[in-house]
């Protein structure tokens, strides 16, 4: 008797599932955002929050609340109820490096259910104009003529920048100064302005200075041409091998949530990401949409949380 009752029980679980999504959202759905307004979690929350709006007539509240090193609208997306009306617009940094420089956390990455993922941001390794560093052999060289002495700014600690800066070092047999400034357009203004040699910043951080003449790319972060600015040669096809690493967003639903209700904001998400007007929005902030499955998005979280874990471990990065 009691197998037959949880066999029911479970049948009519499964069965309310595809009848809630069909209902699903009947309230406003709040995004939670750990930075503030202006930066890329929060600039995607708000372009995939107005076009949810239009979709299912149902407001869409983006709720900033930084600080804590994102703990507090990480927790709070972790324990929010797993109905869907409580998302989190996290970063790859929140859910791959901060495991790896806090050894306790008030969240982890099984306490959520993956969406997809929303943007990527390129990064540009940039030199001062005024220097001698052409190309990264140029930089290169430099090092390993003055070991730990050529400044190298980057957003803060323990950032996706310093990643990819000690990343450079590790593959390279290199040693920098790291300058960690309080965000990227600090540390732009400190590199335009000569203060430090080299800085690793947003595309769309370095790309006005650049054409102001203050900067020179030597290559981008990531495995693949910036579509920012296609002509820049990436790291990898200049001998630093296996640096892939840009600043991308994605979108979580607390870990319980209806697989029905995950996989409406998949494909709602997906449908949004593909629009011409989405699309040119994010590019006018040199950040490219890639939609992504929950499944897919889960395996790269995985990824590069191992990866960055070990260079966090082998360059003994703290955070602030």
């Amino acid at each position: 008797m009691r197998l037959v009752l949880t066999a029911v029980v479970s049948g009519l679980v499964l069965l309310a599932q595809p009848a809630q999504s069909q209902t699903y959202p009947t309230k406003p759905i709040h995004i939670l955002v750990p930075y503030a307004p202006g930066g890329i979690a929060d600039i995607a929350s708000r372009i995939v929050g107005a076009k949810l709006t239009e979709a299912w007539g149902q407001p869409v509240v983006v709720e900033n609340r930084p600080g804590g090193n994102a703990f507090i609208a990480m927790g709070a997306g972790a324990k929010a109820a797993p109905d869907g009306y409580t998302l989190t617009m996290a970063t790859v940094g929140d859910v791959a490096i901060t495991p790896a420089l806090f050894k306790e956390m008030p969240y982890k990455w099984d306490d959520f259910a993956p969406i997809g993922t929303i943007s990527d941001a390129p990064m540009v390794w940039a030199a001062n104009a005024n220097t001698p560093y052409k190309t990264v052999a140029d930089m290169l060289a430099g090092a390993k003529a003055q070991p730990g002495r050529l400044s190298v700014g980057s957003p803060g600690n323990g950032s996706i920048n310093q990643i990819v800066l000690e990343w450079t070092a590790l593959n390279t047999g290199t040693q920098f100064q790291h300058i960690p400034y309080k965000g990227g357009a600090p540390a732009a203004a400190a590199l335009a302005g000569g203060d430090i040699p080299f800085a690793i910043l947003a595309s769309s951080s370095a790309g006005p200075q650049v054409k102001a003449g203050r900067l020179r790319v030597l290559a981008v972060t990531g495995a693949r041409p910036s579509k920012f600015n296609p002509e820049w040669p990436t790291l990898q096809s200049q001998g630093v091998k296996d640096v892939d690493a840009s600043n991308w967003t994605l979108l979580l639903a607390p870990k319980g949530t209806p697989k029905a209700i995950v996989d409406k904001l998949q494909a709602e998400v997906a449908k949004i990401l593909a629009m011409p007007d989405v699309k040119e929005r994010f590019a006018g902030g040199g950040v490219e949409t890639i939609p992504s499955t929950g499944a897919e998005l889960d395996a790269r979280v995985r990824k590069t949380a191992q990866q960055m874990a070990v260079i966090v471990e082998k360059a003994k990065i703290k955070p602030d």
